[in-house]
């Protein structure tokens, strides 16, 4: 099994990354603040001015640790990255079953609605008898988003259809997503769902979350030879990965959802963890992405059973396996894409 590599974030305003030796060095103002080996990194993620050395930069790109460059408020800027090991044949059939993917789309739908309900139904049993409304309106959105998970399972729908039904689950499961935030603080109640910019907490948090989730699936699209802008449920378009798009539906709910509802039930971030801008955004501060940069790669650490391997795997590494397995079926090994299902 492929080995869970390491991911560094750098969050600190003016840091320096270079290389000394076979590792990375973090400076800040000439201090030494981290020092990580080479063979250990699958990843370095900056945020905002942070300075890179070419050399440190050459020997990633030689080495196939991917460089990815954030604005302060987590919004993609770069990448940086060596030559293209993609496999071409498998390529050529990635894009020969772009158009005609019905099966693979509906695998991916099949996954999201159910991780979704998974993270409803878990709700319900963990706390359902505290708030008996909280728990009727649970139970409603999982019953209906039950009939959706028949519907797309048995009905010959086309990828169109299938898209309408993945999105009427996603409007059922954010309109009772209030109902899993225990926190007592308003500031940090959920209203609905809202991008680009996020205009609440719980969307800045949701946002940064999805985007930490699009760089580790694009790295397991290209870490097997997929091509991550070409998708199946998501349609191309220019500079969006849609492959790692598609990828990521599978493990919104589970990885990144419930690490939310965690991180604010826990009360491990607060009000005060984040910050509104003139433009009317909101963003997590400083202290803020620590905390969830920590929590992620503590999140990413926690094993799961796989259901089609059969083996136990770190939830970091589950991208990976899914890619491959993936991969697998687009060159005729696997008669279907098996779908990931958090339990």
């Amino acid at each position: 099994m492929k080995k869970l590599l390491n991911t560094v974030y750098v969050t600190t305003e003016g840091a320096a990354l270079r290389k000394d030796g076979e590792n990375l060095v973090a400076e800040v103002e000439g201090v030494e603040k981290a020092r990580v080996p080479l063979h250990m990194l699958g990843a370095v993620v900056v945020f905002g001015p942070i300075l890179l050395t070419p050399s440190l930069i050459g020997t990633c790109a030689e080495r196939r640790i991917t460089i990815s460059l954030l604005d302060r408020a987590g919004r993609f800027q770069a990448r940086v990255e060596g030559p293209a090991q993609g496999n071409v044949l498998l390529r050529r059939a990635q894009y020969a079953q772009a158009e005609a993917g019905t099966d693979i789309v509906r695998s991916f739908v099949l996954a999201k609605i159910a991780n979704q309900r998974a993270v409803l139904r878990r709700a319900i049993r963990d706390h359902g008898e505290a708030d008996p409304a909280a728990d009727e309106a649970l139970e409603r959105a999982s019953d209906r988003m039950a009939a959706i998970l028949r519907r797309v399972q048995m009905a010959d729908e086309t990828t169109d259809q299938l898209r309408g039904s993945e999105g009427e689950a996603a409007n059922l499961y954010f309109a009772v997503f209030d109902h899993l935030v225990r926190t007592p603080e308003p500031e940090l109640r959920w209203t609905s769902r809202s991008r680009r910019p996020p205009l609440d907490p719980m969307n800045a948090l949701l946002s940064f979350l999805y985007t930490l989730l699009t760089h580790d699936c694009r790295s397991a699209c290209e870490s097997v030879g997929l091509d991550p802008a070409v998708g199946f449920l998501h349609r191309d378009r220019p500079g969006r990965p849609s492959l790692a798009l598609d990828l990521m539906e599978e493990f919104r709910a589970p990885l990144a959802d419930r690490l939310a509802l965690s991180l604010v039930n826990r009360r491990q971030l607060r009000a005060h963890d984040f910050q509104r801008m003139d433009s009317g955004a909101v963003l997590l501060t400083d202290e803020g992405r620590k905390t969830v940069l920590t929590a992620w790669q503590e999140r990413k650490r926690e094993e799961r059973q796989h259901g089609f391997l059969d083996e136990k795997a770190p939830l970091g590494l589950v991208p990976h396996l899914q890619a491959q397995l993936l991969a697998r079926h687009l060159r005729g090994d696997l008669d279907a894409y098996p779908p990931w299902f958090w339990s």
